[in-house]
């Protein structure tokens, strides 16, 4: 049996539709939702909840807007489960803009613009750029530019938290991993 749609059920199917379209651009707008932390701008405090929580330490992750290597990163690498979880077990993570001018808190406790942060305390000059703070705010190892995958992201952040920074540069240990992965392609 079909039953013609009434007049008074398109206001409904209209609203769906656009609770849908909203749902869907939302989640569009922010592809890396869940990844970053929640802050109002203070390192020094984050340092210390950083240590209170058991973290090894702090991630940044310096970007822009324009930038389509950050975009891509959120769209294929940080929205990923797997990622996330492992990030957060280890590290308090934040977003700082290159070009913003909302002032923080670095982690000495000084405060100055987003944009100063980057370039004039950690010369920032490409994005993005994921740089790791112990818990002390000194850093532990820096990497410029996006990964080529989830997989190479997740070897940068055992890299930092096994300690191998100490031992090596993140291009050897990544040929070490990769050596040591199943190979999956195809003779040539």
């Amino acid at each position: 049996m079909i039953i013609p749609c009434s007049v008074a059920s398109v206001p409904r199917r209209l609203l769906l539709a656009t609770l849908l379209v909203w749902i869907y651009s939302a989640a569009a707008a922010e592809p890396a939702q869940g990844f970053f932390d929640q802050t109002f701008g203070d390192f020094a405090e984050e340092l210390a909840n950083a240590k209170a929580q058991g973290k090894k330490g702090v991630l940044l992750m310096f970007e822009m807007n324009e930038c389509p290597f950050c975009q891509r990163m959120k769209t294929t690498v940080l929205n990923r489960p797997e990622v996330q979880t492992f990030y957060k077990q280890h590290f308090l993570i934040f977003a700082v803009d290159v070009e913003g001018d909302v002032d923080v808190t670095d982690f000495a406790g000084r405060a100055k613009p987003q944009k100063d942060l980057a370039l004039k305390d950690y010369r920032v000059r490409a994005t993005p750029v994921f740089a790791f703070f112990d818990l002390d705010g000194q850093p532990l190892a820096k990497y410029i530019g996006a990964t080529k995958d989830a997989e190479e992201f997740m070897w940068l952040g055992e890299y930092v938290v096994q300690d191998r920074y100490k031992e090596m540069p993140f291009a050897k240990y990544k040929r070490e991993r990769q050596a040591a992965a199943p190979n999956t392609g195809t003779p040539g």
